[in-house]
């Protein structure tokens, strides 16, 4: 599903059930001290697809250890995100001379639960779910929303290094399989200017849906 929303300098792999024999590194390993088997099937497959990856770049099998807000740490001129939901897991991967900004998250094609979507949800955006509900039902379009807030946070941290809140980015789903994300608040110096937002792509497949951001330097200083 991702591999087919992302440019071709992204290196995508994605695996719909765990695969026999993934280890991990001993410092991933201590990682998971504890963890139920779910958390340690999911976190395993995640960094399985996160070295295919990395082999696709023609780079080597490396540990990837989460940062101070829990996001993977990628080796040297490396950037790229990865998420994990029942049933899917996935990660998407680039040299940084070629794209500038990855984030991808992934969800059940379900229903949020009662009441979560106006906590994640800017009221403009609550209005725009509900009439895309009402003509495209096939697709959770409350669900797509957090989806995309996601993988827009994703995309954003490691370019700069701070929080961004729900309610600080607005998005803008389109039926045709895109999206668009206005930062509310100042986004960090890239080529060309400041950062105003991300432009990206989603998909609905599979009981699944996928929300990617893929951006070359050039369109991070056009997005938004």
């Amino acid at each position: 599903m991702i591999g087919a929303l992302v440019p071709a300098a992204v290196a995508a792999v994605e695996a719909f059930a765990d695969p026999p024999g993934a280890t991990l590194y001993p410092q991933e390993e201590a990682l998971l001290a504890g963890a139920v088997d779910k958390r340690r099937r999911e976190f395993t497959t995640a960094r399985w697809c996160a070295r295919q990856a990395l082999a696709r770049l023609g780079l080597p099998p490396a540990p990837v250890l989460p940062g101070p807000k829990r996001e993977p740490l990628w080796p040297a001129g490396v950037v790229g995100s990865i998420t994990h939901c029942a049933g899917y897991r996935a990660a998407a991967l680039a040299r940084a001379g070629d794209i500038a900004a990855v984030g991808i998250d992934a969800e059940p094609n379900e229903p949020m639960p009662d009441g979560v979507l106006t906590t994640v949800a800017l009221p403009v955006e609550v209005g725009a779910v509900a009439e895309l509900l009402a003509g495209y039902p096939a697709v959770r379009y409350d669900r797509l929303l957090f989806c995309a807030k996601e993988a827009v946070y994703k995309a954003w941290y490691p370019l700069a290094r701070r929080w961004l809140g729900f309610e600080q980015a607005e998005i803008t789903l389109v039926p045709d399989g895109t999206f668009r994300a206005r930062l509310l608040v100042p986004g960090p110096a890239v080529p060309g200017g400041e950062l105003r937002g991300f432009a990206g792509r989603w998909a609905a497949d599979q009981g699944l849906l996928v929300a990617v951001i893929a951006a070359t330097p050039a369109e991070l200083a056009t997005a938004g």
